[in-house]
């Protein structure tokens, strides 16, 4: 049986995929097989001799030890996309609501909720302190194009805005794909010195941390709107207050405020909701599992975000997979010592992300335990499963 353990309410589409013949579902952590989190942190957690991967449903894994569970031989999966829609469909709301001032309009009807008159002629006249521009026309500037961000760019060019995007690492393919809908530019700079507007759809990492600075905000038009439902440091906090409260910088619409922003009138704020639809957590949890029952069960894997993608069917006896560092001869030392035993491998594929690496072998007879212990010694291998 296979222990799953699940940290915060995961969605229970999700979980009912699981076979209960195979798989104990508990959310009090005993040695289990696998993790199914949401968005609790786990950097303190004390991994088990069990644990073979976590799965975070959503997107960023910013709350989970990658580089340790890397060096322990876990697997970390996410689920891209699955809450994409509900992300942009927040985005788009926040964006329309600092240009045409709906929270500050809003606050303002209900002050007059004691009148002793219907509100109608008090709203007539003082509506005008809270006109605001249409987005249609405006130009905005998407910078990573994935789940989320092409999602956006769809949306903003069917409300009728010019959608300029920014993606390195996007594949030429996936351009091609997205051009009905927007412009790409290969130079950052033009989405802040031209857009109206400007959002962000990024994972936060060491290259994302602070991305929009100061040198960043200078060089945007004055009176830009900027929007950040992806993570709250990649934009530099004390560089985008100042430019708030200078005016230099119209509007700004987050998930995830400070402190000082909730002071300051001009930013929208809403409480870490982006992903928070029962739509998107039922979309993650299926997705979530999906992955967790493929990789215990196959090794297959998809959407790890520590090791590469590996799915093919498998022969007809065992099936052994390996985690290894991704170092010179390593393979030829595993299949070596397969060779060694008088064993035939049927398939075979190796793959490296980085340092890592990941091998998985077919055979269609048994695998001997003796043969087990010679792999787990060599130095270099994390982590071996024999399924």
């Amino acid at each position: 049986m296979y222990i799953i353990n699940t940290y915060n309410k995961i969605g229970q589409a999700g979980l009912d995929l699981y076979d209960k013949t195979k798989y104990v579902i508990t959310d009090v952590l005993d040695n289990p097989d696998a993790i199914m989190v949401h968005s609790a942190p786990l950097h303190d957690l004390v991994f088990g001799d069990k644990l073979k991967a976590i799965v975070r449903v959503g997107a960023g894994v910013n709350t989970i030890p990658v580089d340790r569970c890397t060096e322990n031989g876990i697997a970390v999966f996410n689920t891209p996309g699955g809450n994409a829609n509900a992300v942009k469909e927040l985005a788009i709301a926040a964006m329309v609501s600092i240009t045409r001032n709906v929270e500050a309009a809003s606050a303002w009807v209900k002050t007059l909720k004691n009148s002793e008159s219907e509100p109608g002629k008090a709203v007539e006249k003082g509506k005008e302190v809270f006109r605001g521009p249409e987005i249609m026309g405006k130009r905005i500037g998407i910078i990573g194009v994935g789940s989320i961000g092409s999602r956006m760019a769809k949306a903003c060019s069917d409300l009728g805005m010019d959608v300029i995007g920014y993606d390195p690492y996007l594949l030429p393919m996936r351009k091609k794909d997205l051009r009905a809908y927007l412009n790409f530019t290969d130079d950052v700079t033009e989405i802040y010195k031209t857009c109206d507007y400007i959002t962000v759809h990024v994972p936060l990492n060491d290259e994302t941390r602070d991305y929009i600075g100061t040198v960043e905000i200078d060089m945007m038009k004055p009176g830009v709107y900027l929007i950040n439902y992806a993570r709250g440091p990649i934009i530099n906090e004390e560089a985008l207050n100042a430019a708030l409260l200078s005016g230099k910088v119209k509007g700004f619409a987050t998930d995830f405020p400070t402190k000082a922003q909730l002071a300051i009138e001009t930013v929208f704020c809403t409480p870490h909701l982006g992903a928070g639809t029962p739509e998107a957590d039922e979309n993650c949890a299926v997705m979530g599992a999906k992955e967790i029952m493929d990789y215990l069960e196959n090794g297959n894997i998809v959407n790890a975000v520590n090791l590469p993608a590996v799915s093919f069917p498998r022969a007809a006896g065992a099936r052994v997979t390996l985690i290894h560092s991704n170092i010179p001869g390593m393979l030829g030392m595993i299949t070596e010592k397969v060779a060694a035993a008088g064993l035939n491998i049927e398939n075979l594929v190796n793959k490296s992300l980085g340092e890592i690496a990941y091998t998985i072998l077919d055979f269609n007879t048994d695998f001997p335990d003796s043969l087990v212990g010679e792999l787990e010694a060599l130095e270099n291998v994390k982590r071996i499963r024999v399924l």
